[in-house]
Parts: structure tokens; sequence; C-alpha cells
């Protein structure tokens, strides 16, 4: 697994577009694709999402199903431990309250 953090200069473009701006915590397997995706936006909010819950899709987004380029990631990797530190701290707010988080095993 590898694990990056990466801001995000652009607010959603949704309705949910006055969070603000954004920094993803994303944690790749060696194929490019996503096992844990964490949102944190300018307002505070956080969402997150992990292929071991049962679920991948809410209101707020999905778990990215694309074939990420490591290569492109790469300027934004990070350490496991630096990775797992900054989720100890955050409070997603799409999951419910039985959810472990940070997920279990991460």
């Amino acid at each position: 697994m590898r694990y990056f953090r990466r801001d995000w200069d652009e607010d959603r473009g949704d309705e949910y577009a006055s969070c603000g701006t954004s920094t993803f915590y994303l944690a790749l397997d060696d194929e490019g694709y996503a096992h844990v995706q964490v949102e944190v936006y300018a307002n505070g909010a956080v969402i997150a999402y992990d292929v071991q819950a049962p679920e991948h899709e809410d209101r707020y987004g999905f778990l990215t199903y694309a074939q990420l380029d490591l290569d492109e990631f790469s300027p934004y990797e990070i350490g496991e431990q630096e990775f797992h530190e900054a989720l100890s701290h955050l409070h997603p707010l799409n999951l419910r309250a039985d959810q472990a988080w940070p997920p279990p095993g991460r």
C-alpha cells in the first residue's frame, strides 16, 4: 500500500461547494486503486470511504473506482505513519456511529 496527501485548490462544484477547498488522503494499492479515501474540507467537514466498508457511495460522494496513475501521484506520497496519524484525528461525518474509524487494520 502507498499513501498520499494531495491538496485540491478548487471547491467541489456541487451542492457542497460551500465546504471549500480540500485535502485528499488516499491509500492506493500497487495498481493505483484506492482502498481508503478521505476528504478534509476547508470548513472542517470530513468524509471518508474504505474499500472494506459496506457503503462505498453516499450522498456526499463515493470511493473512487478509477485506477490512478502512481507516477502522477508520486510528488504527494507520504509515509504510512504520517497517513495514519492524520486520519486518527478526523471524525468523518458520513460514517455511522457504529463504524470504526480509522478503519481497523489500516
